[in-house]
């Protein structure tokens, strides 16, 4: 390679400086978290120095530690022995996967139990672990970090519900701000007297100190909990919504309020089985749905979002240096996937200067999407060949991916479908197509074949070897070859150039010249 090859290895242009051997940034590269609720223990492994690290290990236990408590003033003593039992193992397991020390923390249940110290001390005695035991407050500041994780520049309010609290927390320009807790657990609302009349009266005074506290003119609610995700899932059974996928689920109060009303009307087993819902899960989902209600009529955001990030995933980002809470988690989950995936790491942001040119109208979103997919576009090539354009739309559409809405994961996961395949003719995932417009089905085809050809320069880089040039008005696409790249635009090449082409409808022309001593 020459000088300017060289000089352009160092040059990352829109993708920034790779944080990934970064000392402060490998320190994360497998972090544990146990969470011990009023309702659940659960111990996550965080895997990979990326802004959206994956989950190495996940596994919780349903314990109901906060059942009866607000009679007996104590732990539910069968729910201490479950979630002793449980630590025992998480401890185990944790050891044996190198991620020790666990970050540990205890919320509503064990703070106000009178035995929480008692808890905390046998915890301690028996395994090592130490909880911390968090107020409200900080509950509801690591919940929304968490949110924070998936959503950098968050505005709005974060809905946090446990078994025993529910807390709210102000994001404001990618901030934590003002919090609060309550009492609005489902766990602890069983036990309010006076039936449904009583319990929508106790619920709807706290509602109302909450919006005093917090105002109602926030436009977004962010959902965290499970029983939010537990309804926002039977929210898509009634719908027929065609992907399952919890994490930025987007719903409005209309559909939300008439999902309500299909869950009073319907037998509460048969949903559960429908949706595979947990028994104790959705013999909580009543009660929440009475809280959603109230928090709905009062508050009245106008937009609201499901976050499968939460608490443990607000303690991560506490670790997380600055430089990489600054970082668009979308991007760096796919860079970190490049690097561990695909056959030539650092070829994506090569792809992206390559295609580029047909984009040039595209908004910054459509721009970020547009890398992401180029850093994703060979982390699949394992796949069996018939199968790679399923296997990409599987997992763009699925994996665990911050800062990507669903209509993004599904423009992503066409992209790279048509990335190994033309035709998208009769395809299983076709139901999912219908949450984007038909000018965002045309725009993921042509990236997708963009990416298509320009992998046929994989020997180097494509934007040194080859450039695009489109003139829309014109209806031209000219490809412009440095005469080192004669022979690498061969008859399969040229196919894929004529099938670009013709899903942008313009005619093509080819032309030799000098690339990389331009650039």
């Amino acid at each position: 390679m020459d000088g300017t090859t060289d000089q352009r290895a160092d040059d990352w242009g829109p993708f920034g400086q790779p944080l990934f051997q970064d000392p402060s940034v490998r320190a994360l590269s497998r972090v544990g978290v146990v969470d011990v609720g009023s309702n659940s223990v659960r111990m996550v492994v965080f895997d990979g120095a990326a802004r959206s690290p994956a989950y190495f290990f996940n596994e919780k236990l349903m314990c109901a530690l906060g059942a009866g408590l607000s009679e007996t003033g104590r732990l539910n003593p069968e729910g201490r022995k479950r979630a002793l039992s449980a630590l025992r193992r998480f401890t185990h397991l944790a050891e044996g996967m190198g991620a020790t020390p666990l970050h540990s923390v205890a919320t509503a249940a064990i703070r106000e139990a009178k035995d929480g110290p008692e808890f905390c001390a046998q915890v301690e005695a028996e395994t090592g672990l130490k909880l911390w035991v968090i107020d409200g407050a900080e509950e509801a500041r690591l919940s929304a970090q968490g949110v924070l994780l998936g959503w950098p520049d968050a505005e709005g309010l974060m809905c946090d519900i446990g078994g025993s609290s529910m807390e709210l927390a102000e994001l404001k320009q990618g901030e934590v701000g003002q919090r609060v807790t309550s009492p609005l657990g489902p766990l602890k609302l069983r036990d309010v007297k006076g039936g449904k009349k009583g319990l929508r009266k106790h619920i709807a005074g706290i509602v109302d100190d909450l919006a005093r506290q917090m105002g109602t003119g926030h436009k977004r609610l962010f959902l965290v909990g499970g029983s939010w995700r537990a309804i926002a899932r039977l929210d898509m059974e009634r719908r027929g919504y065609p992907l399952t996928v919890l994490h930025e689920y987007q719903m409005t109060r209309k559909s939300i309020l008439a999902t309500l009303k299909w869950i009073s009307d319907n037998d509460l087993n048969e949903l559960r089985a429908r949706t595979g819902t947990s028994t104790e899960r959705m013999a909580l989902v009543p009660i929440a749905s009475e809280v959603l209600k109230s928090l709905l009529a009062k508050l009245k955001p106008k937009e609201i979002f499901v976050s499968s990030y939460g608490i443990r995933e607000g303690l991560l980002y506490e670790q997380m240096p600055d430089q990489l809470r600054s970082r668009d988690p979308l991007i760096e989950a796919c860079r970190f996937a490049e690097s561990s995936s695909a056959r030539l790491p650092g070829f994506g942001r090569r792809l992206y200067t390559f295609v580029r040119p047909l984009f040039n109208a595209a908004s910054p979103e459509r721009l970020r999407l547009i890398k992401a997919a180029c850093l994703l576009h060979d982390t699949a090539w394992r796949a069996h060949p018939d199968y790679r354009h399923e296997v990409c739309f599987d997992n763009a559409t699925r994996a665990n991916l911050g800062g990507l809405d669903h209509q993004g994961r599904v423009f992503l996961g066409l992209a790279l479908l048509h990335r190994y395949k033309n035709n998208r003719a009769s395809s299983r995932f076709e139901p999912l197509f219908g949450l984007l417009t038909e000018a965002q089905i045309k725009d993921a085809e042509v990236l997708g074949k963009a990416m298509r050809f320009g992998a046929m320069f994989s020997t180097q880089a494509p934007d040194q070897l080859a450039e695009l040039r489109f003139y829309p008005k014109r209806k031209r696409l000219e490809l412009v070859l440095d005469p080192g790249a004669l022979d690498l635009f061969g008859e399969v090449a040229e196919a894929r150039l004529a099938s670009l082409a013709k899903t942008l409808g313009v005619e093509t022309v080819v032309k030799t010249a000098r690339i990389a001593a331009k650039r």
